[in-house]
């Protein structure tokens, strides 16, 4: 039996999506998931659409199709990937107010954003002296893998990344006139709706990687490449590594963190229960929960081995 191979599609765009067309499109996706080995996880707001789908080429192709006719064929920035495993679960559809959460009114990426900056000029760009190179990720993607001499924000979700900028952006800045400042992410969407908002308060010279590290470590020889690490990714692969395969890292299901492999050789680590990460976080009841919850699922993977 030949193995599957599964087509992993990466998109955002953002645009003026209506909410009728925004419905009829979840519910014929999932008309779709209902016939098809549909799965991955798609946000729709009236600012347009963000997020990944994993299927069979036949499918993904049914789908983008799909997402041309509603959306009359804009530029959904699309990474690919591919896998011989699933990534997701299933299929899940979200509709929100933001395609990515930032929480700041009168943010318009489409009308207005920095300047993109493709793989080939990147480099170029962040060894400049004037250049200062900030990551908009979250703490625990920015642990795993940067860009060298990147800022780290440490903020633990991407609505926090606004009031980082408020205080502390400054404080990098001798002179924002003469000053690049280049932002990235892991496809692009932060970032770019991370240059709405510096031009909305008045900032120059703004740039943003485009396609995001993703992109990047899919342009880039290994001898010229200037990111460090793993590249964390919202699915079940946890992190890519410069080939973009799958990476060293899992993840603590009790925390949600990632987790390397040194990390499972500690003496705090119970997998499934804890980690170090998180080993002052829970009662003892919950771990009493998480350990119950880790036999059933080896009991159910001794099941599965039986089977085949």
């Amino acid at each position: 039996m030949k193995d599957k191979i599964y087509k992993i599609i990466s998109l955002y765009s953002f645009f003026p999506f209506q909410e009728n067309l925004i419905l009829e499109l979840k519910d014929e996706l999932l008309n779709i998931e209902n016939k098809n080995d549909l799965s991955g996880l798609l946000i729709f707001a009236s600012e347009g659409i963000n997020g990944t789908i994993c299927a069979e080429k036949n499918v993904i192709d049914i789908v983008m199709n799909l997402l041309n006719k509603y959306t009359d064929n804009r530029n959904f920035n699309i990474k690919v990937n591919f896998s011989k495993n699933k990534v997701f679960k299933k299929l899940k559809i979200k509709i929100k107010k933001e395609i990515v959460t930032m929480g700041v009114d009168e943010i318009y990426p489409l009308q207005d954003n920095g300047t993109y900056v493709d793989s080939a000029n990147w480099n170029k760009l962040v060894k400049n002296q004037n250049t200062i190179v900030i990551d908009t990720r979250n703490h625990y993607e920015v642990s795993i893998g940067t860009f060298q001499n990147a800022i780290n924000p440490n903020t633990r979700n991407f609505s926090e990344f606004p009031r980082w900028i408020e205080d502390h952006l400054e404080s990098h800045l001798k002179n924002k006139e003469s000053k690049n400042i280049a932002m990235f992410c892991t496809g692009g969407i932060r970032c770019e709706k991370a240059t709405s908002l510096l031009k909305k308060k008045g900032y120059k010279n703004i740039y943003h990687l485009k396609g995001g590290i993703l992109q990047y470590l899919d342009d880039t020889p290994t001898e010229e490449n200037l990111f460090e690490g793993e590249c964390y990714v919202f699915d079940k692969r946890v992190a890519l590594d410069h080939e973009l395969e799958k990476g060293s890292y899992s993840i603590c299901h009790a925390c949600g963190m990632p987790i390397s492999i040194q990390d499972q050789k500690r003496k705090e680590y119970r997998k499934g229960i804890q980690c170090h990460f998180c080993i002052n976080q829970f009662s003892d009841n919950d771990r009493k929960r998480f350990e119950e919850r880790q036999k059933q699922l080896d009991r159910l993977k001794r099941v599965k081995s039986n089977n085949l």
